[in-house]
């Protein structure tokens, strides 16, 4: 390739890169007005930008139930199987109780469980039987529960409807999770809410629950529950109903639901779409209980409770007095599939914007600081050609930016110090090529032959050294989290562009006509 030829490339590839770069300086609501910018910019993390931090805690002890819950349907139905029904399961928590009403019963009972390695039996009393989780298999529930609110909160967080790129969810600890939303100034109801879909038929209702239970003197019917409905924007309670304690149908095999707003009603409203067996089955319940109320509840609390008019199969509403954002958030929910166990926010904090600018304004300061530096120490040293390590060191930045840019890297402040870390890597190069050519010279070489020489020797030198360190900060953005991840990106996308403008820019500068002058004072 010619010289002329390799300065055209490099002077668009420069150009094009001060413009991608320029436009993440330009006001947001500028740039996305103009159609002169680029849409690939960088986007600010949470310590620049602001936002939302949430520690959540999931209710691990739940998970220990549901499994010993498990334990006791299957070992009821193998015992119903084989003729044996006098046995009696009660859950508590972290143990199941076993009541058979006579040793053969007990017998029968401690046979099935002893054949389960994941729990261990003790006799309490003459019959009576005390079942626990082992060690082992505690951990291995806790475990299997954790990772499965991770992808269920992952899910919700990336929606299209609410996702953030720059979110972060990932654990904390055995028992945590924690959460980063960057531009978030509340909490949505998608971290709140577990997210379970029942459907239930009304027995009876009032507008308070002490009307309610006033109309049961006698006690509530066996196999009900009092379940209110509250206003979404006040949460006073507007309505008690009576249902049923096993749900008629439950959401889990919602295929897709989605936000609109009705103008009819002149409010949010969320439609659903079942799957074919769960569109039939709700078809026969709706049609059997045409104009009956159908009361529609998420976690325990009726959404609405609207009367069945006629069948509904595979579409259907949800209505209930919803904002926009509690609309979409609840759309969002029922898309990403519940939560397999409660979880409660352990900790809340809003991170201000005011913060970030400082935090950018310091970063910027140490950024140049560091640039003014590198530059002056190179020229001062190295003279001619420090200025030429000076002008790659400049297109180095402009490069590093415009790389970040293209791939919607999100810039943190340990990001920041991992730019101000590579101003000083980049001329690292230049030093080891500076160096060889200088030994060249010694040796009697003309410039060229030195320049020749300098360069290739250095090659495998600059390589080496720029491919441990990209290795190590491999490692950082596969094990890290948040502003670890952050700082790994920035100094792997620096790492590539350094050795590209050393070797590339540099060189480049050197076949340049006054390269020889600034070889003879490598000399000195």
């Amino acid at each position: 390739m010619s010289l002329r030829t390799k300065w055209i490339l490099l002077g668009l590839l420069t150009a094009v890169s001060v413009w991608m770069t320029a436009a993440n300086f330009v006001p947001e609501e500028q740039r996305l007005a103009s159609s002169v910018w680029p849409d690939a910019v960088m986007r600010l993390g949470l310590d620049l930008r602001g936002g939302i931090h949430i520690v959540i805690g999931p209710d691990l002890d739940v998970a220990i139930e549901q499994e010993l819950s498990a334990i006791k349907n299957r070992t009821a139905r193998e015992l119903e199987s084989k003729g044996t029904t006098g046995v009696q399961f009660v859950v508590e928590p972290r143990q199941l109780l076993v009541k058979p009403a006579t040793a053969a019963d007990r017998d029968a009972a401690r046979d099935l469980l002893d054949e389960d390695d994941r729990v261990e039996v003790e006799g309490t009393g003459d019959y009576d039987l005390r079942v626990t989780l082992t060690s082992r298999w505690i951990q291995e529930v806790r475990e299997r529960a954790m990772l499965q609110a991770l992808e269920v909160l992952r899910r919700r967080i990336d929606d299209p409807a609410t996702g953030i790129p720059e979110s972060v969810v990932t654990r904390q600890g055995d028992d945590r999770i924690l959460v980063q939303i960057p531009g978030m100034s509340r909490v949505p109801d998608i971290f709140r809410q577990t997210g379970h879909l029942e459907f239930k038929i009304v027995q009876d209702y009032a507008p308070t629950e002490e009307l309610l239970r006033k109309r049961h003197p006698e006690g509530l019917p066996a196999g009900t529950v009092i379940s209110s409905e509250r206003e979404k924007r006040t949460d006073n309670v507007v309505g008690a109903y009576l249902l049923p304690q096993a749900a008629d149908m439950r959401g889990d095999q919602l295929e897709h639901a989605s936000v609109y707003f009705d103008s009819t009603r002149n409010e949010w409203t969320v439609s659903f779409t079942w799957s074919g067996d769960a569109g039939r089955e709700f078809g026969a319940l709706t049609e059997k209980h045409i104009r009956q109320p159908l009361a529609i509840v998420i976690d325990g609390n009726v959404v609405s409770a609207p009367t069945i008019q006629s069948r509904i199969s595979t579409n259907g509403q949800i209505t209930g007095n919803f904002t926009a954002e509690q609309a979409s958030d609840l759309a969002v929910i029922l898309r990403s599939g519940a939560l397999p166990i409660p979880t409660r926010i352990e900790e809340e904090r809003t991170i201000g914007p005011a913060l970030g600018a400082d935090s950018i304004r310091s970063g910027s300061i140490a950024a140049i600081v560091a640039l003014a530096v590198v530059v002056g120490f190179m020229a001062v040293y190295y003279r001619r050609s420090g200025l030429y390590a000076a002008f790659a060191l400049a297109v180095n930045v402009v490069l590093l930016l415009t790389l970040l840019s293209v791939s919607n890297a999100t810039l943190t402040m340990p990001g920041i110090a991992g730019l101000v870390l590579t101003m000083g890597m980049a001329v690292d190069a230049n030093v080891l090529i500076f160096e060889r050519i200088r030994e060249e010279l010694r040796r009697g070489r003309t410039p060229r032959a030195a320049i020749a020489t300098g360069f290739d020797r250095a090659f495998w030198t600059i390589v080496d050294s720029n491919i441990t360190t990209f290795i190590t900060a491999a490692v950082l953005y596969s094990f890290g989290t948040g502003p670890i991840k952050g700082f790994a990106v920035t100094l792997m996308a620096g790492i590539v562009t350094s050795v590209f403008t050393a070797i590339v820019v540099t060189r480049a500068l050197y076949d340049w006509k006054p390269g020889n002058a600034a070889v003879t004072e490598l000399s000195v």
